[in-house]
């Protein structure tokens, strides 16, 4: 082994806490699997809760894939904050999340709980709790990831909600670039937009190099993590805003955006220094190898019979996929026009495959859940093995829950090898840091 693999190797792991864990992604994608094993990152801490159900179905996949473990807790993530976070989270230098969108306005102070509006938007508070309980152990670094109108919610005030997160990171010491990716514009089997957030603390390895970048553009294009892992085309002036977060959150939260508040300020790129907003549009560039559904998908041979769909139930499949144009009734007896275009029928094979959402499983026709034709002319719909490699997670991880309950943690999941991309690049630039010579490794 040569020199530089050995500095790498004789540092410490990159302490990982995994906030709103579901089956595992964010794990999957920074540790490895058993069969490749990361030796960069090491989860000290994870937290999963699904409020409102009887059955905590993802925690108990989580357990069963990496163990039983002291440093898990199927608890909910408020609580444990609650009761201190400095002393019930220990001490890490990365934490990632996957974290419910919803509701994230101040309506008067963060003290104040009446203040915080959305049963699960306070989850986003949880984060900023954890971080400012840990002071001068906060961690160096953040990994968020959300779905993609996170930049434009809520309807009413476009932007709000992003713009207090944002804030509420600056006035923690932490500046940050994100970026709205698809991973199958990259190369992946799915075409999942997600919004994905990096923060740095001012103070961290990547946080003095952002803010000594030449120029956050030249950052957002071609240095950041973003686009090392993701590249882009060149960004075009005129997709460029700049603007500043004024006043405080409370402030943020009641005025923000409200000149002109069905559109949001922010792109799909960006980063935030010192409370100043760079933002732009941009087009990934890619030209490897595209992953389609065709390519994922299990021999008929192995496919229990019960995902093969019936002949007599496929005129309701058909109609549910096709275009609607018709006049409706609601409960109270009000009509209205309803409209939609269709959705392939049957998938096609050559493509990355349409989202996953969380009611895919089941043998009910649907509009959304995703058929294919096979090669002898049956219809079915797809296997948890076949969702899981959507997502890029192992074959079977979550082998032990119902075909119901997979498919609804695969809706739920974020694709795996966007994290893999985000960690590899983390890893070798930003812990320690790396020896120059160190950079130039490919972490494999």
């Amino acid at each position: 082994m040569n020199e530089s693999m050995d500095n790498v190797n004789s540092r410490s792991k990159i302490r990982v806490i995994d906030l709103f864990a579901g089956v595992g992604g964010f794990r999957i994608g920074l540790e490895g699997t058993p069969q490749k094993p990361s030796q960069y990152y090491k989860v000290v801490w994870s937290n999963q809760w699904e409020p409102s159900t009887k059955g905590q179905h993802a925690a108990d996949i989580y357990q069963l894939r990496f163990g039983p473990q002291s440093t898990y807790f199927n608890v909910d993530i408020q609580k444990v904050v609650a009761t201190g976070a400095k002393k019930n989270i220990p001490d890490h230098d990365l934490l990632v999340g996957g974290f419910p969108c919803q509701d994230y306005s101040v309506a008067r102070t963060l003290s104040q709980a009446a203040g915080i509006v959305g049963k699960k938007g306070v989850l986003w508070w949880s984060i900023h709790q954890i971080l400012k309980d840990k002071g001068e152990k906060k961690p160096r670094y953040l990994m968020l990831e959300n779905v993609d109108r996170l930049l434009k919610s809520p309807a009413s005030q476009r932007g709000r909600d992003f713009a207090i997160m944002l804030a509420s990171l600056s006035d923690l010491g932490y500046v940050v670039e994100w970026r709205v990716i698809n991973a199958a514009e990259y190369g992946m089997p799915q075409r999942r937009r997600r919004t994905y957030i990096l923060g740095y603390l001012r103070s961290s390895e990547v946080g003095l190099e952002l803010k000594q970048s030449r120029s956050p553009i030249k950052w957002m294009a071609q240095d950041g993590l973003f686009a090392q892992s993701f590249p882009i085309q060149n960004i075009e002036e005129d997709a460029i805003d700049s603007f500043e977060l004024n006043g405080d959150l409370v402030d943020i939260s009641k005025t923000f955006n409200l000149s002109s508040p069905a559109t949001s300020p922010f792109k799909n790129a960006g980063v935030m220094i010192g409370g100043k907003v760079i933002t732009a549009k941009t087009k990934p560039s890619y030209s490897g190898k595209i992953t389609t559904l065709g390519d994922i998908l299990q021999n008929n041979a192995d496919v229990p019979e019960e995902f093969f769909i019936d002949k007599k139930d496929l005129p309701q499949w058909k109609k549910m996929k096709g275009a609607k144009n018709e006049i409706r009734k609601t409960q109270s007896g009000h009509e209205y026009h309803y409209t939609e275009g269709s959705i392939p029928f049957p998938d096609p094979l050559d493509k990355p495959s349409r989202t996953i959402v969380t009611g895919e499983g089941g043998a009910t026709p649907s509009r959304f859940k995703h058929v294919i034709l096979t090669p002898d002319g049956r219809y079915r719909r797809l296997t948890p093995i076949e969702l899981e490699k959507l997502n890029m997670f192992p074959a079977n991880h979550t082998k032990g829950a119902a075909a119901v309950k997979r498919a609804f943690f695969m809706g739920n999941a974020l694709v795996v090898g966007v994290i893999e991309r985000l960690g590899k690049e983390l890893a070798k630039r930003a812990y320690q840091p790396l020896p120059k010579k160190d950079k130039q490794l490919e972490l494999a």
